[in-house]
């Protein structure tokens, strides 16, 4: 590629590879079409996965089930502590247990629906499909579900749905899947068909010949950076809210691992479709470090709702019913407090910016009152007790007795790397699954789908695609003693030497809490063109300072966190910028991303179909180039573009 080409000479126009068809047979069908690796082949391709969440876990299980020899790698001490564990409510399956109108086409079309139209349907069709076998795979590992007088599982609804479809463990659900899936991977790991590497970071992504064959790591504990070769990488590392600094995440969540990859060579889909979850505890402090979420499974019997009044001082206790405003309830008769989570967030601000907030202006009321009038209060403590008395710990205030308060926080990341049907990026042999991926939520994802994401990749998708890819690509066994394997060992190597050389005046977390105020303020539940182009100039002034003035203590060669979060600030310095690149470029509203310029009379997200039905993947062009924006165009053949409406 000659350095003269021009930006607009890189533009591809990208395909998902996926069967045509009608809809309910294409997964069906894909997988009849591709190709197999025998069983006595299997145990010759060795297959890297970095992240052992729910997405990692249940792949590493199933690939070592089926005989592929699996490496997997986690920051954490042990995947149990995977940010997976942190997930409340629930998860969905089409099941119809409740009988209330439930099928794999509605829970297709509120996904797209709920996506605001910015998803693949092939994608959100197969997620809808293999949902009901997720719940049949979780209770079959043990996952305690709650269950109804009959002995059926029991269900709940959570936003953008009119039914019941979403299966629950009280407000555990995620630590109980993770439990479930982490079983799988021990015996695994006993069986010698995975071999662990906690406390490894990837710090980059090896590619020979334009196919990604392994990864570089940083043992946390002792420092040593190590190469490791593999037939095939997947990338299940999650998403990057904490580009915020404050969000709902586990503080060590990163996009170090996605980042790479993509200045490896890997598109990254989307950067600006991040979530808002309209269920957190507020920010209480300057110096706070993490917020906490209340579960949207909440929102089945808590009521939202502020005064009537700006400024209103008074107590909850004290304002009449006359005086309240439920204005979900009012705005959106249909669904109520059950709208997704993108219109609960932008609502509960509006509210805010009009003087009618909570508890100093950032809050809004969830109130339990009513719910405990009608049930009783041990009903209401048997659906929601371990969440309540989380709450408590946390505020001090007791929810049985007075509302809690909440505001919208960053919480799940839609955009992530670009993969096509396969669940494979355009770098041949680097799979990216779960959050990590772009693929099935549009611009905004729906309560308690981002666990059905995650175990459907896992399970049921990856273990197909990974092995049509190494039937079809037939990829030599690579040692890490090759050159480009070495050749990226020492560049992380440069890397680090370089974070360490800094001998500055500024923390990494005031960095860190600086860029986190950048993207709130401007790249946050709303944007606009002023805005985003002022993020973009301070992000570049802020990078440049971390450079000259970050201060990061001790050494390389042992146990650091300082240079642990340095890394991953740094990696976060560039992502924020390419998030504001893309929500400039996008011209329109959609789910998530609300573009103050391009908003219905009432306040809507307004979409423009013509020039934005498509996913937008940047390519990565160099430290000093911009960024190439590649598209896929999205088709609509069973669901029909209309307004996005809740009302």
């Amino acid at each position: 590629m000659s350095s003269d080409m021009s930006n607009s000479d890189r533009v591809q126009k990208l395909h998902a590879g996926g069967p045509t068809g009608p809809i309910e047979k294409r997964w069906d069908q894909h997988r009849f079409d591709m190709k197999l690796v025998n069983p006595a082949n299997k145990r010759k391709f060795d297959v890297i996965i970095v992240g052992s969440g729910l997405a990692g876990a249940s792949a590493a299980a199933t690939m070592a089930e089926l005989g592929y020899n699996v490496k997997v790698f986690c920051y954490q001490d042990s995947p149990r502590r995977a940010h997976s564990i942190a997930a409340q409510g629930g998860i969905n399956a089409a099941k119809n247990y409740q009988n209330d109108g439930d099928s794999i086409h509605r829970l297709f079309y509120d996904t797209v629906k709920g996506g605001d139209f910015r998803a693949r349907e092939s994608n959100v069709y197969r997620l809808a499909q293999i949902s009901v076998n997720i719940i049949d795979q979780a209770v079959a590992q043990g996952v305690p579900f709650a269950r109804e007088y009959g002995g059926l599982l029991d269900n709940r609804s959570f936003g953008g749905a009119q039914v019941s479809r979403t299966f629950y463990a009280r407000g555990q659900t995620g630590q109980q899947l993770l439990l479930g899936a982490y079983q799988a991977l021990e015996k695994a790991i006993h069986s010698g068909k995975v071999k662990m590497f906690p406390r490894t970071e990837m710090l980059d992504l090896v590619v020979v010949d334009g196919v990604a064959r392994g990864i570089v790591t940083r043992n946390l504990v002792t420092g040593k950076v190590e190469a490791h070769a593999g037939h095939a990488v997947v990338l299940a590392t999650g998403g990057y809210s904490n580009v915020f600094y404050l969000s709902t995440n586990a503080m060590g969540c990163n996009a170090t691992a996605a980042w790479r990859a993509y200045k490896r060579g890997a598109f990254f889909a989307n950067p600006c479709y991040t979530q808002i979850h309209p269920t957190c505890i507020p920010v209480k402090g300057e110096y706070q470090s993490k917020l906490t979420l209340m579960s949207e499974s909440l929102r089945n019997d808590g009521r939202v709702w502020v005064s009537s009044k700006q400024g209103d001082t008074r107590k909850a206790k004290d304002i009449p019913d006359a005086e309240r405003d439920y204005y979900l309830e009012r705005k959106y008769p249909s669904f109520g407090n059950l709208v997704p989570r993108d219109v609960a967030s932008r609502n509960a601000k509006y509210v805010c910016d009009e003087g009618r907030g909570v508890g100093g202006g950032e809050a809004v009321y969830l109130d339990f009152r009513d719910a405990i009038k009608r049930d009783g209060r041990d009903v209401i403590a048997a659906k929601y007790g371990n969440l309540f008395h989380m709450y408590h710990k946390i505020t001090a205030e007791d929810p049985y007795e007075m509302p809690m308060k909440i505001f919208p926080a960053p919480h799940y990341t839609m955009g992530g790397l670009w993969v096509d049907y396969n669940l494979m990026s355009n770098l041949p042999g680097l799979h990216v699954i779960g959050e990590a991926n772009f693929s099935d939520h549009g611009s905004n994802r729906l309560g308690a789908s981002a666990l059905m994401q995650g175990l459907a990749d896992g399970y049921f998708v990856l273990p197909y695609t990974i092995g049509h890819f190494l039937a079809t690509h037939k990829p030599e066994t690579m040692g890490a003693d090759h050159p480009a394997f070495v050749a990226a060992k020492q560049e992380v190597e440069g890397r680090i030497d370089g974070i360490v050389a800094n001998n500055g005046s500024e923390t990494v977390d005031s960095f860190h809490r600086k860029l986190g105020r950048i993207m709130w303020n401007h790249c946050g539940m709303s944007r606009n063109a002023e805005g985003l182009r002022s993020a973009i100039d301070e992000i570049k002034d802020l990078r440049g300072r971390f450079w000259q003035n970050v201060s990061v203590t001790g050494q390389k060669g042992s146990l650091n966190q300082v240079l642990e979060r340095a890394g991953r600030v740094a990696d976060f310095l560039e992502l924020g910028e390419l998030m504001c690149k893309d929500a400039l470029t996008r011209e329109e509203s959609c789910g998530g991303h609300f573009r103050e310029e391009h908003q219905t009379p009432e306040g809507e997200a307004l979409r423009d179909d013509e020039k934005f039905c498509h996913a937008a993947a940047w390519g990565y062009e160099g430290e000093d180039a911009e960024p190439t924006r590649h598209v896929e165009e999205l088709d609509f053949e069973y669901v029909k573009l209309t307004q996005r409406s809740y009302k």
